[in-house]
């Protein structure tokens, strides 16, 4: 199975993996049918274990191989990756502060609950589709290994958000099937924008350390403002903290040991 989906071609292996982050998200949502609340334990462990492997990823996954590819394609590295990560975390700061003024009215709640989180998926959805499409051209850093890990980083923070919008909407007086179906949806851009940012790479080279580089800013503002404040928010916060480290710690080893 894992022979086969390494030989695919890069696209279809963002789609698919897209795809599973999509279904973890449908999961997470499916949890109204069952239960009215979920261990917030549990979930800020994950999210902080999520937030670990994701900035690990940000790193060894996609900076990185940035660097690598700047100076293959004799392009000056430390401009185009700073350039590249202060745009990507920018994008994502401005959509936050576009999000907050136009949610000002009526159903309020609602809306940002979906709308926030579908926002942040984009950036999540392209970073493994580049993380596949760079996989392509052999760069330090840039294995298929690190991908999928990548790809279960965000699968694992996926559970808690598809809950976390699903979950609200029970209690808005909303029923179960659409709440499910409102959790579901707001993850469906992963597929889309993990194919465009897979495509992306692959037909423009030349702009792949920016893209890798916009990828990992935009995560590094996921983490920094979402994953972190919401696992930090639980009373055991010092736990959550060795969760984040766990995640960091296992991504880094399967990157170094085995890219």
């Amino acid at each position: 199975m894992l022979n086969w989906f390494i030989n695919l071609n890069s696209i279809y292996q963002a789609l698919i993996a897209t795809s599973f982050t999509f279904l973890v998200t449908a999961l997470g949502a499916s949890i109204v049918f069952f239960f009215k609340n979920i261990s917030k334990n549990i979930m800020d462990a994950m999210l902080g274990f999520a937030a670990g492997v994701m900035t690990s990823a940000s790193y060894f996954s996609l900076l990185a191989p940035a660097i690598s590819s700047s100076k293959e394609l004799n392009i000056n590295s430390w401009l185009v990756v700073t350039i590249g990560f202060t745009m990507g975390g920018l994008l994502l700061f401005i959509a936050d502060k576009i999000f907050n003024k136009l949610t000002s009215k009526k159903n309020k709640r609602i809306l940002m609950l979906i709308s926030s989180i579908t926002i942040h998926n984009i950036p999540e959805g392209m970073a493994v589709g580049i993380a596949f499409g760079s996989v392509f051209y052999n760069l330090s850093g840039a294995t298929i290994i690190s991908a999928i890990m990548l790809t279960i980083g965000i699968a694992l923070q996926n559970f808690p958000e598809g809950s976390a919008v699903s979950i609200p909407l029970l209690r808005e007086g909303i029923n179960k099937k659409t709440a499910f179906i409102y959790g579901s949806l707001s993850a469906v851009v992963e597929p889309i924008f993990g194919v465009i940012g897979a495509i992306l790479v692959l037909k423009l080279r030349i702009l792949l350390p920016f893209f890798l580089s916009f990828a990992a800013g935009a995560m590094i503002y996921v983490v920094v403002a979402e994953l972190i404040p919401e696992s930090q928010s639980n009373e055991k916060k010092e736990l959550m903290a060795i969760f984040t480290i766990i995640g960091f710690g296992v991504m880094m080893i399967l990157d170094v040991a085995l890219g």
